[in-house]
């Protein structure tokens, strides 16, 4: 099975325990996406959505930088883990179960949106990117990462990270599902926002754990993070 997205709630309950390295991965990669995220936008007072939430690592790190942050996510058992993590942590975080194709929140409630890890798992990035466009406030703001489609990803994501090194469930990712650059530039142009900078993802070394640390990187061949913002009108 290929897209299985049932993982999620499969290991929910031990989401933030630190004992399962695929898990482990997806808490790594918060900070290497910030750390381009953040010369880009000031979170503090936003009103932020992290959309795809999962079990909440994102979220956390975004409540962490002062953003007001809603997160929402289809894995119901997962939701229920970033819930009672907030909870035990201190944090105000609403959480809410529910997909991408249909946003629960009216038109204009963010300022910024946030995406990694989903697009190449939605069932139509079209709708996604629609309802991304209806809820964002004008000039505001979409962050995202996603995979490209091509040889080497297919190397890297599949061949490798899911089934020799096991960075991933196997199955975790379709990749007839991954998106070309250029292609989700079209569909963000065509969901009326404006495109902008984009740059690659990859591993930047080794922690202790012998866990992968990554950070942004010049090449966009596997992963690639971007921006998008909703014009601000007349």
């Amino acid at each position: 099975m290929r897209n299985n997205l049932e993982i999620y709630d499969e290991v929910a309950g031990q989401w933030w325990s630190d004992d399962i390295r695929w898990v482990r991965t997806l808490k790594n990669l918060v900070p290497g996406r910030l750390k381009w995220f953040d010369r880009h936008i000031d979170w503090r007072g936003l009103d932020v959505l992290d959309l795809g939430c999962a079990g909440g690592f994102m979220a956390e790190a975004l409540n962490d930088r002062g953003a007001n942050v809603t997160g929402i996510d289809p894995a119901a058992q997962a939701i229920d883990a970033a819930r009672s993590h907030a909870t035990a942590s201190g944090k105000s975080i609403r959480y809410d179960v529910g997909a991408g194709e249909n946003l629960p929140y009216y038109i204009g409630h963010f300022d910024a949106v946030v995406c990694v890890d989903v697009l190449e798992h939605v069932d139509d990035l079209t709708k996604v990117l629609a309802e991304v466009e209806r809820v964002l406030k004008p000039g505001g703001t979409f962050l995202f990462d996603t995979i490209h489609r091509n040889p080497i990803s297919r190397l890297g994501i599949i061949t490798i990270a899911e089934n020799i090194l096991l960075l991933l469930p196997k199955g975790t990712h379709d990749p007839e599902l991954f998106i070309k650059p250029r292609e989700l530039r079209v569909a963000i142009e065509n969901a009326t926002l404006v495109p902008g900078p984009i740059t690659g993802l990859g591993p930047r070394g080794i922690n202790r754990r012998g866990d992968l640390v990554f950070g942004p990187l010049p090449l966009q061949s596997v992963i690639y993070l971007g921006l998008a913002r909703k014009p601000k009108g007349p």
